[in-house]
């Protein structure tokens, strides 16, 4: 297995690295020398979370200590690559293993830089795994790499991430993992009963598309996972202003989130049987584009009056999970970067989870307090239905201001069968600046925790 960015399997060179909370820092201090004691007065050190300090040697360095919170949380460690030194650097004292998963983890998320079109200034540390570590922890390189893959996805602007490059994206993932992949395109979609998708993206020079992926024994429990793929988006004909639009290759991080945990339950190997759908369109301005005041037919055969075409995201997903719920699943996770209502309610770190199955939400929200991977769980408060009424069709795709995130979950459930376990994530799939452990640019948030819910729920 090739190690990404910020490990080595074996280094003769290897240096120290001691991790030590605060509380823990006098017992430390207790076994070192008088002059490593003075180096630490010399500069304050003490071990606050997410600070660092070199160790002198004689020659050079003799070592470096980092300074945590959470010995759990991932994050806690996410300064350390770039503020070490460009060396190599092994564990002085061995963690319990959910600490040293938590480091691995959030090692390998503050080594990241995203570099298809420009390299970083340096290279981040290596932390120090030899094979037998490796192997131990493969799962959580398996997850890191599901997050990075998020990062990659988002990052990567719409001209090389375009619906074409989505469906090529998710057929090599299909490939490695032996999955199959359909995909209904261009006016097959009408053909075939996606209209909603096909009103969507319709005025784009590149093809809207449902793309689906496979996989799994067909006894074993049906999930399906569907995610939002606006490759870009203008707004339509409702166009953003310019700042609104500046991030805009990023609203397809639903369908990032939703195949990076695709390709992590395969990669896993839960016993499930697998689908993937994403609805992958560019919301574009065209003469052929749709209208606001038009009304346009669902594969449900609910008639939506479009109200706004820049909640074109909803309108989308719609069809999808009308499919999804066809299938009779046991159940459906939807990720969608939906709402802006969502980021002024929780900010840009909590996703909002909706759901019609106080199980299904449970299992996620104690996931995520495990995982330090956190989301809020929010309600469908059914009485604001009232926000989608429509005087000439069954509802609006946007109506009131009020309660922005809450109407958009209401609008998406009414595509979902009564019988169909199903929660959605409103993500942000962004880091609007840099901090540990998050480089400014695409993130993963929600995935972790979605696949401790599912390897919970599903074990093997």
């Amino acid at each position: 297995m090739t190690l990404p960015p910020g490990f080595a399997r074996k280094s003769s060179s290897a240096l120290p690295l001691y991790v030590l909370e605060a509380a823990q820092l006098p017992a430390w201090r207790d076994t070192q020398t008088a002059a490593v004691n003075g180096w630490l007065d010399a500069q304050s050190f003490t071990a606050a979370p997410g600070s660092s300090l070199l160790l002198p040697g004689r020659t050079g360095l003799s070592g470096a200590v980092i300074g945590v919170g959470d010995p759990l949380d991932p994050y806690a460690y996410g300064h350390a690559p770039f503020e070490l030194p460009a060396g190599d650097w092994h564990l002085a004292v061995e963690p319990s293993d959910e600490a040293r998963a938590a480091m691995q983890l959030g090692w390998g998320l503050g080594s990241y830089r995203f570099e298809r079109y420009k390299a970083a200034p340096r290279r981040p540390a290596r932390l120090v795994l030899d094979d037998a570590d490796a192997h131990a922890h493969a799962e959580t390189l398996d997850i890191l790499a599901a997050c990075l893959r998020v990062r990659d996805l988002v990052n990567t602007p719409t001209e090389d991430m375009g619906p074409d490059e989505l469906e090529m994206t998710v057929r090599a993932i299909a490939s490695s993992h032996h999955a199959r992949v359909e995909v209904v395109q261009g006016e097959e979609l009408l053909e075939l009963n996606f209209p909603a998708i096909h009103a969507v993206g319709r005025a784009s020079h590149r093809d809207p598309r449902l793309i689906a992926m496979r996989w799994g024994d067909a006894g074993n429990p049906h999930i399906v996972l569907v995610g939002k793929g606006v490759c870009f988006d203008t707004g339509g004909l409702d166009l953003k202003p310019a700042d609104g639009m500046r991030h805009m290759k990023k609203d397809m991080g639903g369908a990032a989130h939703a195949l990076a945990l695709a390709g992590l339950v395969m990669a896993r190997k839960l016993p499930v049987r697998l689908t993937l759908l994403i609805p992958a369109v560019e919301n574009a301005i065209a003469s052929n584009a749709y209208r606001p005041g038009e009304v346009i037919a669902t594969r449900k055969g609910i008639h939506v009056e479009i109200d706004n075409t820049d909640a074109e995201g909803r309108v989308v997903l719609g069809d999808a999970l009308t499919y999804a719920s066809e299938q009779a699943p046991d159940l459906i996770l939807d990720f969608a970067t939906l709402t802006g209502a969502a980021r002024v309610a929780l900010g840009p770190d909590l996703p909002a989870l909706f759901s019609n199955d106080d199980a299904l939400a449970a299992d996620w929200v104690a996931a995520a307090e495990l995982t330090r991977d956190p989301l809020w769980r929010m309600p469908l408060w059914r009485p604001y239905l009232r926000y989608l009424d429509s005087q000439i069709a069954d509802m609006v795709n946007a109506g009131s201001r009020m309660a922005g995130a809450v109407t958009a979950a209401l609008y998406l459930e009414r595509f979902v069968s009564d019988d169909c376990s199903w929660a959605h994530l409103d993500v942000y799939a962004w880091n609007d600046t840099a901090r540990s452990g998050r480089p400014a640019g695409g993130e993963a948030s929600g995935l972790r925790s979605a696949y401790a819910m599912l390897k919970a729920r599903y074990p093997r």
